[in-house]
């Protein structure tokens, strides 16, 4: 499945919930189902800046596609990271670094999220797209 077609699907999904209190249950759900990374990847060197909580990601080359595994010590966080992950995970470099993150918006996540947590998700989004970027150089 193509990223955009995952973050419709991501969009259809948040919009069958009726208020946020909702919408973050279900993000807690995503986190709980959220490939987690090997105990062995959960060092300073994969901590992603700029988040208030730890967020720890991992990323690999497997068959020319990059695949995220990831955790949080904070269960909205870990949710965050797992809708990240479930659109950019398992596709080609440049197509994570061509991929527009507009889905974020139209399921309204940054409004509802306090500050440091909405910068917290743009952190993560730089991240993903600067693995993206390495691994996509190493292609070429």
């Amino acid at each position: 499945m193509q990223i955009q077609e995952i973050q419709e699907e991501i969009v259809d999904e948040f919009s069958m919930f009726d208020d946020w209190m909702q919408r973050y249950e279900y993000m807690i759900e995503l986190g709980k189902s959220l490939p987690l990374i090997d105990g062995q990847y959960k060092t300073d060197d994969n901590i992603i800046k700029g988040c208030q909580s730890k967020v720890w990601v991992h990323a690999e080359l497997k068959e020319d596609k990059l695949v995220f595994t990831a955790d949080s010590d904070a269960i909205i966080t870990k949710g965050i990271i797992a809708i990240l992950i479930r659109a950019f995970s398992n596709q080609r470099p440049a197509d994570i670094i061509e991929a527009n993150t507009d889905f974020i918006d139209e399921i309204g996540l940054k409004e509802h999220l306090s500050p440091t947590r909405a910068n917290g998700l743009v952190s993560m989004i730089k991240q993903l797209k600067l693995y993206a970027v390495a691994y996509q150089t190493q292609l070429n």
